[in-house]
């Protein structure tokens, strides 16, 4: 992995190195000494970006939820029939999910065992809530298939999309390659949900 310079490390560059390292260890299983080594520079200079380990996760949970979060408000989610909107977020969530791999991986992982998790996932669960809710509403229009479970078709949406984290490398992936994978997923996903 290949550093910045000391000098030239920031609050951002910092989060970048440690959502590396929690990916990599588990953020149960990282050091404020693990961080320090993969970045280069002494624990008292984390200490001047940072106050805690605690305080790089959050940042970088919301970082994940945030981008998640500014979909629902954005034109394409709010307007036009439900179907049309699930469809919107559902693309939209998988190219944020790519754009911000490392972040949304993060967030992904996270377990519950601190009270930043928790929040995290509290967080994750009402963003779910709401797709789910325009699932309701799409199948409530006639627009999705009746036959097919909405809590069943919710997880299985969302375990589509986020099983993108596995397999998916951005250094091999451009912008186009991107949008190519989220629109793979929504129309594998609504051919089967669609009436």
């Amino acid at each position: 992995m290949t550093m910045p310079k000391r000098d030239t490390y920031t609050p951002d560059s910092l989060l970048t190195v440690a959502v590396q390292v929690f990916n990599e260890r588990g953020y149960d299983g990282t050091s404020m000494e693990h961080l320090s080594k993969a970045a280069g520079i002494s624990k008292s200079s984390i200490y001047h970006h940072v106050r805690s380990k605690d305080e790089l996760l959050r940042r970088a949970l919301s970082r994940a939820l945030d981008g998640l979060f500014a979909i629902l408000e954005e034109p394409g989610a709010g307007e036009g029939r439900p179907v049309v909107r699930l469809e919107y977020v559902t693309r939209r969530t998988a190219e944020v999910l790519m754009a911000e791999l490392p972040y949304v991986t993060l967030l992904l992982r996270v377990h519950g065992n601190t009270d930043t998790e928790r929040w995290a996932m509290a967080r994750r669960r009402e963003f779910d809530h709401q797709v789910a809710e325009l699932l309701k509403h799409a199948a409530a229009d006639g627009d999705l298939r009746a036959d097919v479970d909405l809590r069943l078709a919710t997880r299985l949406l969302f375990g589509m999309i986020n099983s993108i984290v596995e397999w998916y490398r951005p250094e091999l992936g451009s912008v186009s390659a991107r949008e190519e994978v989220a629109e793979a997923v929504v129309k594998l996903a609504f051919a089967g949900l669609r009436t």
